[in-house]
């Protein structure tokens, strides 16, 4: 009965969670994620994340998500060793963001060891969501 209540409680907040995106692809991650442990998404967070820098052996003194990205979700951003430009964040800006699960988790992945030296948790990578989302328009 706990674990019943438990779940309605988390998908409840997650639900709420992605009422900005309405994204079926977001949802499906998000409960994904919730099965590995993600409890209540925090956009906060991920923004804190986002921005957060990382030194590792003086290679890029500091790296950030917003490092490549930019801090503006809206903008295009370039790779801070391959000046490869890189699309907006914001699916308001970039209709191709969060459309596929494959390709987010793919990224996930490569940007998190690139960036943290380590993969996500399920709660940073719903955090990140919740965070990019923030300025989707409809």
């Amino acid at each position: 009965m706990k674990i019943l209540a438990l779940t309605t409680a988390l998908l409840i907040s997650l639900s709420s969670a992605v009422t900005e995106a309405d994204s079926e692809t977001i949802h499906n991650l998000l409960q994904d994620y919730a099965t590995h442990g993600a409890i209540s998404p925090d956009e906060k967070q991920g923004e804190q994340l986002w921005q957060k820098t990382f030194n590792y052996d003086g290679e890029f003194p500091e790296r950030s998500c917003a490092s490549c990205h930019t801090k503006d979700l809206t903008a295009s951003g370039k790779h801070v060793k391959t000046n490869k430009v890189i699309k907006p964040m914001a699916p308001s800006s970039n209709s191709e963001r969060f459309t596929d699960s494959i390709k987010i988790e793919k990224w996930f992945k490569r940007n998190c060891l690139w960036t943290i030296a380590r993969e996500c948790t399920a709660q940073e990578k719903a955090n990140f969501l919740v965070y990019l989302n923030k300025t989707v328009k409809f």
